[in-house]
């Protein structure tokens, strides 16, 4: 208020000044005729800072204030300060945008925001690999046009979000998602996808581990009901009921080597990685294997042992390698036909002196091979090849799952090659230990062969 009284005196003053000039000049009408200069003067200084102000609110930059006097000199004062904190505000949204973005990027999920009319207005790097984007060119564009699946566009357009949506990736087929929708602001849309790939296939093992775990306890408990009712309820000879006990025992020892095998998997899945463990001397290890297959065999194969390299250990669990030494040569016993020959070896490889010499431990048959595709599931539980046949030979289709885990757990590696009508090749390589102590050994480096 102190400023515009002052503004008034001056402009009073300088018209007063101007009068009594004027009438000095033109005692008759110079007063007025000064008095409407000095106005004329003054009102031209407001309009020409008026314009420049005009001018600058059509280019509103703080590096662009004009030069006003008068009113306009405090009209521009209240805007410079408006600018200035519109313009600290800005950088404020557009730091805690960046900032959002930012890690939104970092997010392992997805996420696309879209208009009300389902445009998209931005995307993460991630939902761009799930959804198949780029955000470059795809910005503005209408999501179900580009993510043509009609399940999707059906759950977009539904506005039923309390569940999610699980499809396959637009351009990964083994790749599974699990799309979310959810409104936000006025109208807008918040896509939120996750690959779900692993929970799903670890959903499908479950139910898998279920109903195969459930078959392959029906067949022999339906065995052993059936024969328990012949003995309760028909009169039976000496000779029939040795019969019936041998095959009603035969199907309890499958059901005991099934919970057997289902309770070293379980402890070997969720025990923790075997790191040091006590040497283990892998030369007698392999010769007991090698007894064992020709115990299995019967005579009814050609075993033949390569090679057993002597002085050759392994930091481990001697029951868990033996098991798992054990489980490949059996297999190929039971999956070879009579006559058939086997072949067994344990060697190293890599330097003598180094830290990366290798024992690796071999089993050859001439099987029946498997196909290729089959290979990078043996290793499944329950996962047979041909169903019929394994349960001819006895298996419970857990075995290689406990080499798998086995090898993993002593830092190995197992490897499998087959041809069909062939046979097939299983090895396992560990890391190898020095020797604790030093003792000559017997057993031949020679190729030896052992009818069985």
């Amino acid at each position: 208020m102190l400023n515009i009284f002052f503004r008034l005196v001056f402009l009073a003053l300088a018209m007063a000044f101007a009068a009594a000039v004027g009438a000095l000049v033109d005692p008759e009408y110079g007063a007025v005729g000064g008095a409407i200069l000095v106005s004329l003067w003054v009102y031209f200084l407001q309009a020409r800072s008026g314009l420049k102000i005009l001018r600058w609110l059509d280019d509103f930059r703080l590096d662009n204030v004009p030069l006003v006097a008068g009113w306009w000199d405090d009209l521009s004062a209240k805007l410079f300060k408006y600018l200035k904190l519109h313009q600290r505000q800005q950088q404020a949204l557009s730091n805690t945008l960046a900032s959002f973005r930012t890690a939104a990027q970092a997010l392992p999920d997805g996420v696309v925001t879209l208009d009300t009319h389902g445009h998209i207005i931005w995307c993460n790097g991630t939902a761009q690999k799930h959804l198949g984007l780029k955000l470059s060119t795809d910005i503005g564009q209408p999501l179900i046009n580009l993510v043509r699946f009609p399940d999707f566009s059906k759950y977009l357009s539904s506005k039923s979000w309390d569940a999610p949506l699980v499809m396959r990736a637009p351009r990964n087929n083994q790749k599974i998602l699990s799309i979310q929708a959810v409104s936000y602001g006025d109208g807008q849309m918040l896509v939120l996808t996750r690959d779900v790939t692993k929970l799903e296939k670890l959903e499908r093992m479950r139910r898998d581990f279920i109903a195969n775990v459930s078959h392959e306890l029906k067949t022999p408990l339906t065995v052993l009901s059936g024969f328990l009712e012949t003995f309760r309820d028909l009169p039976l000879s000496e000779e029939q009921r040795t019969e019936y006990l041998n095959l009603m025992y035969g199907q309890a020892t499958r059901m005991q080597n099934l919970v057997e095998d289902l309770l070293t998997l379980s402890s070997l899945e969720s025990g923790s990685p075997q790191g040091d463990g006590e040497p283990v001397d892998l030369s007698a290890l392999a010769q007991r294997i090698v007894d064992e297959a020709v115990q299995v065999s019967g005579g009814k194969h050609q075993i033949n042992v390569v090679q057993i390299k002597p002085d050759l250990y392994c930091e481990g669990n001697e029951a868990e390698l033996y098991s798992a030494f054990l489980n490949i040569a059996t297999n190929a016993v039971r999956y070879t036909p009579d006559g058939g020959t086997i072949t067994l070896e344990l060697g190293s490889m890599g330097s003598e002196l180094g830290t990366g010499k290798q024992a690796y431990f071999r089993v050859k048959d001439t099987g029946i091979g498997i196909p290729p595709e089959h290979i990078p599931r043996l290793t499944e539980r329950f996962y047979r090849v041909d169903r019929s046949r394994s349960r001819e030979s006895g298996g419970t289709g857990l075995g290689l799952a406990i080499v798998k885990h086995v090898v993993s757990r002593h830092d190995g590696e197992l490897l499998i090659t087959s041809t069909p009508q062939v046979g097939s090749t299983f090895e396992i390589h560990l890391p190898a230990c020095k020797s604790p102590l030093k003792f000559p050994s017997n057993t031949s480096k020679d190729s030896v062969a052992v009818n069985a």
